[in-house]
């Protein structure tokens, strides 16, 4: 067996065969999950620059990030084949190489590439971190996180200043991550963008990820709890 598969696999392999687009490497939840956090992040960075009582929607947009965040570390653990962080869980030395090889290599892969996943483990990491921090940090004007009340007035410090200058790292991480998906669809011809819309990606041989109604139901209603829960819990 395939050690990157997963028990949902199993539910989408005999629809996967019948497909002609191409390999579905994206179930739906995940594609979901992606532009969901894009908003979230947007709203929340525009709703904090714009501040007052946008800093409302602030406090909701990042508990539903964290919502988010929550639903995919869930989901890389049982979620579909492409999707499971042990599929892009690449050794030092493969990023190494990959990354020696990027303008040269015409290998295309199915889930995220080395330097892919490395961006991808970057991001969630920041985004976990700055999410949490905001439970924490204050304003000190109008706007405290969901658990200020329970910190320290040194634990609030410190969680404000992790929280307003990780945000520089959040710009820059998001900026490479929108040059790479550009410099592969421009130097490779390799449209990144496409499969995280409808699935698919053409032109590869790879086993299919599962994406029947079973897995796609189990996962919107696993990513609908998370953010709920964390709105509720936080957002308030």
């Amino acid at each position: 067996m395939d050690d990157t598969a997963s028990p949902l696999d199993a539910l989408g392999t005999a629809a996967g065969r019948r497909r002609a687009a191409g390999v579905r490497v994206w179930d739906l939840p995940t594609r979901v999950f992606h532009w969901s956090l894009l908003g979230c992040i947007v709203g929340a960075v525009a709703s904090a620059q714009v501040g007052g009582n946008w800093m409302e929607w602030h406090v909701r947009l990042g508990a539903s990030t964290l919502g988010l965040l929550a639903f995919r570390l869930i989901w890389g653990v049982i979620g579909p084949r492409y999707a499971r962080f042990r599929s892009f869980l690449y050794a030092p030395d493969v990023v190494l190489a990959h990354l020696r090889q990027l303008r040269s290599a015409v290998e295309r892969h199915a889930g995220h590439s080395p330097s892919g996943a490395v961006s991808v483990f970057a991001l969630l990491g920041v985004l976990v971190a700055q999410a949490v921090s905001g439970l924490f940090s204050s304003d000190s004007i109008s706007t405290d996180g969901a658990l200020v009340r329970f910190a320290s007035e040194t634990t609030v410090s410190l969680a404000t200043s992790i929280h307003v200058k990780l945000q520089w790292a959040l710009y820059a991480l998001v900026a490479l991550h929108g040059a790479a998906v550009l410099a592969y669809l421009v130097i490779k011809k390799d449209n990144l963008i496409r499969p995280m819309l409808h699935g698919d990606k053409a032109g590869i041989q790879a086993p299919h990820a599962a994406d029947s109604v079973a897995v796609r139901s189990a996962g919107l209603a696993l990513m609908l709890g998370s953010v709920a829960g964390a709105v509720w819990l936080f957002g308030a």
